[in-house]
């Protein structure tokens, strides 16, 4: 019963039944095979990366009621990189169903950007950002240039990449990492990992690898200072105890 269940879940979600009779039935690591899976599971990353890599970090500002620790450069950095994807796609007039998972992300970011400002005590230019960039995401993408909407385009990978190091800094700082969420930013790992492996896939160019490469990395020392930090609070909680 559990060897059909199992059956059911890998067939269904991560491979062909050919498949998983050469690997599991016939123990044979047939490449493709192993190929096809290593792609499915690389898409499934950059889809729950997608969805829900702000949806952690927004909750824990909310549940905390703080935004401590937190880099609004970053923040806005981040908030262009996942703006340029969806400018582009209207200037384009691609379908909504091509891009719509990208607003979800704008959502989230946008909301961040707006608490670290209301906790800040800045709530009104919140309000005020929120409705500029509203505003200026209508006009980029009803009016851009197509030049300027392909600069967005081509800039938002070191966008993403300059938020991670801002971040960084201001954990190495401040000696912590405050209210940065650390299933974010292993979401965030994870997805650029699987960015990574298919850019080296579908690639001819090392430009486009190397800056996931460079990301992947900003990402992992990311989350090597949230698993860090998170040693030490605990540590320092057993000593006081």
């Amino acid at each position: 019963m559990a060897s059909s269940s199992v059956k059911d879940f890998l067939v269904t979600y991560l491979m062909p039944e050919k498949c998983y009779e050469r690997i599991f039935v016939n123990f044979h690591m047939n490449v493709p095979c192993l190929q096809f899976v290593m792609n499915r599971i690389l898409g499934i990353l950059i889809i729950l990366e997608t969805f829900l890599a702000q949806l952690p970090q927004l909750l824990k500002i909310l549940w905390r009621r703080s935004a401590e620790g937190l880099s609004l450069t970053s923040m806005l950095l981040q908030l262009y990189a996942f703006s340029c994807p969806v400018v582009y796609a209207m200037a384009n007039n691609y379908p909504l169903f091509a891009w719509a998972e990208r607003l979800f992300t704008l959502a989230q970011t946008a909301a961040i950007v707006f608490l670290i400002l209301h906790y800040r005590g800045h709530t009104l230019s919140g309000m005020l950002f929120l409705l500029a960039y509203g505003a200026a995401m209508f006009l980029l993408g009803s009016y851009a240039a197509a030049a300027v909407v392909s600069v967005m385009q081509a800039s938002s990978l070191a966008a993403l990449i300059a938020s991670k190091v801002l971040q960084a800094g201001t954990n190495h700082r401040h000696g912590h990492t405050g209210q940065l969420s650390s299933l974010s930013v292993l979401l965030s790992w994870a997805g650029s990992l699987g960015v990574l492996f298919v850019s080296l896939q579908e690639t001819g160019s090392l430009f486009t690898p190397s800056l996931q490469t460079l990301s992947a990395g900003v990402s992992c020392v990311l989350l090597a200072q949230v698993l860090c930090c998170r040693g030490s609070a605990a540590t320092t909680k057993t000593k006081r105890e």
